[in-house]
């Protein structure tokens, strides 16, 4: 996977680390280097080291903690809840340069359908969000997000154009920890079809999430529209287990 260097050094050494595990230099069950080794093996500080463990601990590819020395525990990455809830994350998890243009940052009274997926009463002021989002300063995808008045009155003070709204809210306290997504098909119109660069009509693949808190408060509302070719969608389950779903890069991103 082709690295990007601008990325932060947890993000550049967690990649590492997931290839030792990937390309079996380390097998499931076996303890990893200690945190004082792994801050000599990647000159890093012991911050930067157990950012990075974090990080694999949690896609599932190590356990332990609390006393307990990490080892392997999985050799197949799964995805971890922010990375999959931010864009930007993502980006950065698959070696691409994440980038967005804000279009519009608006507080308005929510449509009966933003109130209905909000949980609020038509009416209510709400904040909404329009971007493009880029791969490589390739028009991916179209952001439509509608936030509850305590989560997106924070966006006033961030620069929607610098990154991660999602990371911010999240910087900033607000409790995002549920997602639901629904997956499907739509024909581009005419402003997809005129942000995204392609004819009208054109298949795109919408993922419709709504975010909440940890006590089931509706936080956003979004209904994102990538191209296909750039990102697609990914179940895995098992007999044993529950769905592990992920976003992935497409064949056609791969093979950049």
């Amino acid at each position: 996977m082709i690295q990007n260097k601008n990325q932060p050094k947890h993000q550049l050494l967690a990649a590492d680390l997931r290839e030792r595990i990937a390309s079996g230099q380390w097998l499931e069950g076996e303890p990893i280097p200690s945190e004082t080794e792994l801050c000599a093996q990647a000159n890093a500080s012991r911050g930067t080291v157990r950012h990075a463990l974090a990080t694999l601990r949690s896609e599932g590819l190590i356990a332990g903690g609390q006393g307990k020395p990490p080892v392997v525990a999985h050799a197949v990455r799964s995805q971890s809840f922010s990375t999959f809830m931010s864009f930007t994350e993502w980006a950065h998890s698959v070696g691409r340069t994440p980038g967005q243009r804000t279009l519009e940052l608006a507080r308005r009274p929510a449509t009966e359908e933003a109130a209905g997926q909000l949980e609020l009463e038509p009416g209510t002021m709400i904040v909404q969000v329009l971007r493009l989002r880029l791969l490589d300063d390739t028009p991916a995808m179209i952001e439509r997000t509608s936030f509850a008045p305590d989560a997106g009155r924070l966006l006033f003070d961030f620069d929607t154009d610098s990154g991660s709204i999602f990371n911010y809210l999240r910087e900033q306290g607000v409790d995002l920890s549920r997602g639901k997504h629904i997956i499907d098909a739509v024909a581009a119109d005419g402003e997809d079809s005129t942000l995204l660069q392609v004819p009208a009509g054109t298949p795109l693949l919408r993922e419709r999430r709504i975010t909440s808190s940890s006590t089931g408060e509706v936080k956003e509302y979004s209904d994102d529209r990538y191209l296909p070719h750039l990102a697609n969608f990914t179940i895995e389950n098992t007999i044993e287990e529950r769905a592990a779903f992920t976003r992935a890069p497409s064949l056609a991103l791969q093979s950049f």
